[in-house]
């Protein structure tokens, strides 16, 4: 071979490629498009690729969006582990509030709650999603509880921690009509408020 010739990749490094392209499209169409826009020939579409190819793959629907809830978890616990909220005492609290808040107001999230509502009547994915949200559920309280230096043995800190969580899975829901930013910054200075007095309970 000379040493211009150009070689192609080779062909399961494609075919990684390809699978990972038709994921990308999965968790993309949710989100925009949700369940019952969400077929196999718009995802292929979407990603590049044939029918036919985005079948080998993925030879049901139910596969298709069985594995893009496992990428939509392992995506949503790399943000997790990727917060890195600045400051110290009130400043940083209100870092950590407004860093989880915006991730139950993305795109991730909202292609969790289309697999929520699709899990709730699809069996195929019910079970899987639920094992997948429970572990999520838990990864996110304790990042919470560790980025807010919290000590749970405090009563009423986990509780107010939890709180919290639920508070904004709620505006992420409220986020997806309409842009609830400014009522929901309000909210979150509040909760920052809360969530500091509970923390000061240890200790004064």
């Amino acid at each position: 071979m000379s040493p211009g010739t150009r070689t192609s990749p080779p062909k399961q490094d494609r075919s990684r490629a390809t699978r990972q392209r038709l994921l990308e499209a999965a968790v993309a169409c949710l989100a925009e498009h949700g369940w019952a826009g969400s077929t196999v020939s718009v995802v292929a579409e979407r990603a590049g690729v044939s029918r036919g190819a985005a079948q080998h793959h993925f030879p049901t629907r139910e596969d298709l969006f069985t594995a893009a809830v496992e990428q939509v978890a392992e995506q949503r616990s790399a943000e997790l582990r990727a917060l890195a909220p600045a400051g110290e005492g009130t400043a940083r609290t209100h870092a950590v509030v407004t860093e989880l808040v915006d991730l139950y107001t993305g795109p991730l999230f909202r292609a969790a709650l289309q697999l929520w509502v699709a899990a709730s009547y699809e069996p195929q994915l019910g079970a899987r999603v639920t094992v997948l949200e429970s572990r999520i559920g838990r990864e996110t309280h304790r990042m919470a509880v560790e980025l807010l230096g919290a000590d749970e043995a405090v009563p009423g800190v986990r509780e107010v921690i939890q709180g919290f969580l639920d508070m904004g899975r709620g505006l992420g829901l409220a986020n997806l009509l309409t842009d609830d930013s400014a009522r929901r910054e309000r909210v979150v200075a509040q909760w920052a408020r809360i969530l500091d007095e509970a923390l000061g309970a240890d200790g004064g």
